[in-house]
């Protein structure tokens, strides 16, 4: 908090959706009041409706493969758990359920409405963008915001085009980048939401996938920057790679410290968390951290006239994890075994914090 507010802050209130910092200015206290918003993201983990679509390959869903008579309510089940964590993350500071969240490994836009209509989360009127993409396990990426909060201006979904490198001719089916730009509290952010291609034959064969998805962001980061050198840039979602990866440090050209980013670069606060062992998903016993957000350099500056970026953290609570057995500690997931287990999802949630000050 020093750090971001400077040597002269004495005390800290956490209120509801706002910090208040007391600081000592010509002998005289004078209080400043900041505004707090969450932007997160969530692997959803297979969010997929109980009806059969022939024109996606749910039979890759779990919740397809149970009895017909069991699959609404594991639907109805899975709608409440992930309701129930969207509710709380960033609460402990904001007060307030995200402001924006991004989302993947969800079917369709029909998951998307009927989770938003969840008691757990209805109050916060969630508005949804949302593109069908072309993924071969029928799974797409989206975008929710509290309507009182941010206002969607543009929106476009940018496809990836990726072959078998041993068969140019053969496409490789997979998600779309989600490109959102609005107005969060009156302010001009943009968003992208990802879901990279995943290590599915491993790593290294499957590297090149990332690469290209990563070389996708970084021409549409580009882009927007070219109109506006200092855009406000966040983009987010399960890269299926750390953020050491190559995909990261050398194709997006992540800094993991805020002195180091020029004007046009990216801030990835999740990499000094990884060094520190701090993870969203697990696999043998290692913890990665695949569920990233990044930013421009723009929103990393210590002006607090307008949105800034002030803190990022994995929302882990107890109760996202595995209480027993083998994989305990582990994320509790919702599919195991071939059944519903309970649990939420393999990922946990990833935050950042944005403040500025109140007026």
């Amino acid at each position: 908090m020093k750090k971001l507010l400077g040597l002269f802050i004495v005390s800290v209130l956490i209120s509801c959706g706002s910090i208040e910092t007391t600081t000592q200015k010509n002998a005289s206290n004078a209080q400043t009041s900041y505004k707090i918003n969450t932007v997160a993201f969530y692997n959803l983990e297979n969010l997929f409706d109980p009806e059969n679509d022939e024109s996606v390959l749910d039979e890759y869903s779990p919740i397809m493969e149970m009895s017909e008579g069991l699959r609404e309510d594991v639907y109805q089940k899975k709608l409440k758990n992930m309701a129930a964590v969207i509710a709380q993350i960033g609460t402990s500071d904001a007060k307030n359920a995200p402001a924006i969240i991004g989302v993947c490994e969800v079917e369709n836009r029909r998951v998307l409405e009927d989770l938003t209509r969840e008691p757990a989360i209805l109050e916060y009127d969630y508005g949804i963008v949302h593109y069908n993409s072309p993924d071969a396990r029928g799974i797409d990426v989206a975008l929710l915001y509290q309507k009182r909060l941010f206002q969607p201006i543009n929106s476009n979904s940018h496809r990836l085009m990726i072959y078998e490198t041993d068969d140019p001719s053969k496409r490789i089916f997979t998600r779309d980048q989600l490109v959102v730009s609005g107005k969060l509290d009156g302010e001009l952010i943009h968003l992208i939401v990802n879901h990279w291609p995943s290590r599915s034959g491993g790593e290294a064969k499957s590297r090149f996938k990332r690469e290209k998805a990563a070389a996708l962001n970084k021409h549409i980061i580009d882009s927007l920057q070219a109109i506006d050198p200092y855009a406000k840039v966040i983009t987010m979602g399960d890269l299926n790679d750390g953020p050491y990866n190559s995909s990261l440090k050398e194709v997006l050209n992540t800094k993991s410290e805020i002195e180091e980013v020029e004007l046009k670069g990216l801030y990835n606060p999740m990499e000094n968390m990884q060094k520190k062992g701090i993870g969203t998903i697990a696999y043998r016993d290692s913890w990665d951290l695949f569920d990233q957000i990044i930013m421009s350099k723009p929103l990393t500056e210590k002006d607090y006239s307008s949105y800034r970026y002030y803190k990022a953290g994995v929302y882990n609570p107890t109760f996202l994890s595995n209480p027993a057995g083998r994989y305990k500690g582990y994320p509790f997931r919702s599919f195991a075994d071939g059944g519903f287990s309970g649990g939420y999802s393999d990922h946990f949630p990833v935050y950042i914090y944005l403040i500025k000050e109140q007026q």
